[in-house]
């Protein structure tokens, strides 16, 4: 991380120096301008709030809305709850697995595709359902899937 991040970091979580409670709040607000909360960062804010850069990397890691890579152009949401699962979430996952190269949790080498699992899409009655980006896909089987990834990919970011 440059020095000039570095103090953006700094100046971003100033309005909590010392205020150990707010380390939240500090974490959302440096993501939320440099899009993850790389190792470097976490130092900085554990600094300016007083807690140990350990404290600041259990938070990181416990919470799974907090990333410390950045993410990719394309968000791939794949629903792992009952509906789905009974309905081969599984299935669609070995898919994206195939098609991108990374499993949930990941990034593609590339940079194009970040794959999150979720608890519930709130489309039940599609269900396997994905989504990419703002765009609910479900009745999925492995062929569309990879059909949907393709397109998504070559329309770019």
């Amino acid at each position: 991380m440059t020095v000039e991040i570095e103090a953006r970091v700094a100046e971003l979580v100033k309005p909590y120096a010392g205020k150990r409670s707010e380390l939240i709040q500090a974490l959302h607000r440096v993501q939320s301008e440099l899009g993850h909360i790389p190792k470097a960062a976490q130092a900085v804010v554990a600094e300016a709030l007083g807690v140990p850069p350990s404290q600041v990397t259990g938070v990181v890691s416990f919470y799974h809305f907090f990333r410390t890579a950045p993410a990719g152009q394309h968000t791939v949401r794949l629903c792992l709850g009952t509906a789905c699962h009974v309905r081969g979430a599984e299935r669609v996952l070995k898919a994206i697995q195939e098609e991108l190269g990374v499993g949930l949790g990941a990034t593609s080498a590339d940079g194009m595709f970040t794959v999150e699992g979720v608890r519930c899409l709130g489309a039940c009655g599609l269900a396997p359902v994905m989504m990419v980006d703002d765009e609910v896909y479900g009745r999925l089987d492995p062929k569309r899937v990879k059909r949907i990834l393709r397109e998504v990919g070559k329309d770019g970011g």
